[in-house]
């Protein structure tokens, strides 16, 4: 079953972004994407 994914930038912690995924992987997922908060294209990490 796929469920929404909270992605969150690793540099200022702001969430940007959410994907459907499966929460009941191992890993947690990691994509490049831009944050509007910092300007940039940074790591964002799945959160809980």
């Amino acid at each position: 079953m796929t469920t929404k994914l909270i992605l969150a930038c690793t540099v200022c912690g702001s969430r940007n972004y959410s994907v459907p995924g499966n929460r009941n992987q191992a890993v947690r997922l990691e994509l490049k994407k831009f944050c509007n908060t910092c300007n940039a294209h940074t790591l964002h990490k799945e959160t809980k």
